[in-house]
């Protein structure tokens, strides 16, 4: 839909109260083309409405629709927009009026809920919209509690520091000492569950524990109605994944998960050129990353047994609140801090953590759901621990339009044959990398996340007529979830998206786990259908005390 387009649609539409309103609106990119309208001198002129009046307009409605899609639900825009008008009429232009001398032209929240049309509106805009508790508008801050603020944790934290940190929770206080000073108003707490049972206040969480406590503490946020941000992988198990898009979609909370490439340009760069036909149709891709070493250097340990000495626990950790749902075992720093993610019980190695980095931008541009197969081939498979390297191999169907995909999966070192296309004296990145095979060209992407795409060989870059840019450039990551809880736009790694996703990345160590066999992926009753043994890893059942 063009400006133009747009603006014949304004003058053709038969909204009676609220003109410039149409009532055919196709999808939520339409709505963005009418902001230029809305708020330019011919709006005013022709309709007589102020600048603010119709950025508060498009706002809401944006919304609206973006919630009732977001739930599969349809909206009726002509009652909406007659509702919407009597509002405006009313309500912001007698407040603004008054209010001229002394504030912004920008309608305050207090403004909004104190105006005698709100009751007119409220049937139909959702709670967010309005204020409420767990629902700021953009004119309030954000009140938003940490789980996990130790580690990544902090960095995130330090990311939405624009808004209130009004809670901190941590089982070990000696690793988040540095983040409880740099928030000294934040209250403290030990266990999730006590923090947001007493923090009623709390409109959003950031969680950056282990893997294995994602799901637990997410899930008890997002079913108290609060946003959630997650880091990744979303969760330790197939199923929990499944789980908390599934409740996180019902509740309709502003979600995230912490894979920051999806934010990346180079990320949408992969999609707009996949997309116009840059190398034909993609039937072959191959990712990989270093993990887990880096740099050369073990990351973290895999391919070990259990430790057999039972050192005693340090005075600032809680270890029974860190093994959470996780089958109990002794203590041992071999697993803290940051020493857990190449344990089944804890992690899932370098594909369960710069996996779901570097797979994002395929599944997004390629437009995958779940894989119909997968197998694997690793070194030694130990009890305990994820093997030292491993390759894994996965089967998508044909959708959409696009034909099926091969993708396979490198970590620990091993890496793809180099493709021919890369030229003399260049060689692939042994850290992150993906290479896009397309029946009529290639495109070999350096770095994590879809960082840095170029199609090869070089002459063909050279030659490339780049395609217009169509998709919205991000904001910026937690930006992005941060106006998400604000005003309900969305997210590009949003649970939907991120859910899918986490299933595929841990079925196929699922497939590490059974030593290589090949796995026949039932989704739709989230099952292995031809090694009923496989069901057992992809949940299991969670200490007393703890639920999902």
């Amino acid at each position: 839909m063009t400006h133009n387009k747009a603006k014949k649609d304004i003058s053709t539409a038969k909204a009676a109260e609220m003109p410039g309103i149409p009532l055919g609106f196709r999808n939520l990119l339409e709505l963005d083309y009418l902001l230029d309208y809305y708020v330019s001198d011919e709006y005013t002129f022709r309709f007589g409405r102020s600048c603010t009046e119709c950025r508060i307009a498009y706002r809401v409605l944006r919304i609206t629709y973006h919630a009732q899609r977001h739930r599969g639900g349809t909206m009726d825009v002509s009652s909406f927009v007659s509702r919407l008008s009597f509002f405006v009429r009313n309500g912001i232009m007698a407040k603004q009026k008054a209010n001229t001398q002394r504030h912004d032209p920008a309608i305050s929240r207090r403004a909004l809920i104190s105006s005698s049309a709100v009751a007119a509106a409220f049937t139909i805009v959702p709670r967010y919209v309005l204020g409420g508790p767990g629902n700021t508008p953009p004119s309030e801050k954000l009140n938003i509690a940490g789980i996990g603020v130790g580690g990544q944790g902090s960095w995130d934290l330090d990311n939405v520091g624009s808004e209130n940190i009004v809670a901190l929770c941590d089982v070990d206080w000696a690793r988040a000492a540095d983040t409880f000073k740099r928030y000294p108003k934040a209250k403290r707490y030990r266990d999730f569950r006590v923090m947001l049972e007493k923090e009623r206040r709390i409109d959003a969480v950031v969680v950056a524990t282990p893997d294995h406590t994602h799901a637990v503490a997410t899930m008890t946020a997002i079913k108290m109605g609060k946003h959630a941000y997650c880091e990744k992988p979303l969760t330790r198990t197939v199923y929990e994944a499944r789980e908390i898009a599934k409740v996180a979609r019902e509740a309709g909370v502003a979600t995230q998960m912490g894979n920051q490439g999806m934010a990346f340009e180079g990320n949408r760069l992969i999609n707009e050129w996949i997309w116009d036909g840059a190398i034909g149709q993609v039937r072959e891709v191959h990712a990989w990353s270093d993990r887990p070493t880096h740099n050369g250097k073990l990351f973290w340990a895999q391919g070990i047994d259990r430790p057999k000495d039972t050192p005693p626990v340090p005075s600032t950790l809680d270890w029974d609140l860190w093994l959470g749902p996780a089958p109990y075992r002794p203590y041992h720093p071999a697993y803290v801090p940051f020493a857990w993610r190449g344990w089944w019980d804890f992690g899932s190695g370098g594909l369960g953590d710069m996996g779901i980095h570097n797979l994002a931008p395929v599944f997004s541009a390629l437009k995958l759901g779940a894989p119909t197969s997968v197998h694997s081939s690793s070194t030694l498979v130990y009890k305990e621990t994820l093997p030292l390297a491993s390759t894994v191999h996965y089967q998508f169907p044909a959708r959409e339009g696009m034909p099926p995909v091969k993708l396979h999966w490198y970590d620990g070192g091993m890496l793809p044959t180099r493709p021919d296309e890369l030229g003399e004296g260049r060689e692939l990145s042994r850290e992150d990398g993906l290479i896009f095979v397309g029946d009529k060209g290639k495109m070999y992407v350096e770095g994590w996340g879809g960082n840095s795409p170029r199609l090869i060989p070089e002459e063909k870059m050279k030659a490339f007529k780049r395609p217009p840019k169509t998709l919205p450039r991000s904001v910026g990551h937690h930006k992005e979830w941060i106006q998400a809880c604000k005003i309900g736009s969305p997210t590009r790694s949003n649970f939907d998206f991120a859910g899918p996703l986490t299933e595929a990345v841990l079925l196929g160590t699922v497939s590490v786990r059974m030593g290589g066999k090949r796995l026949l992926w039932d989704s739709e009753n989230m099952k292995v259908t031809n090694l009923p043994e496989a069901n057992k890893y992809l949940h299991y059942k969670y200490r007393t005390g703890w639920t999902l």
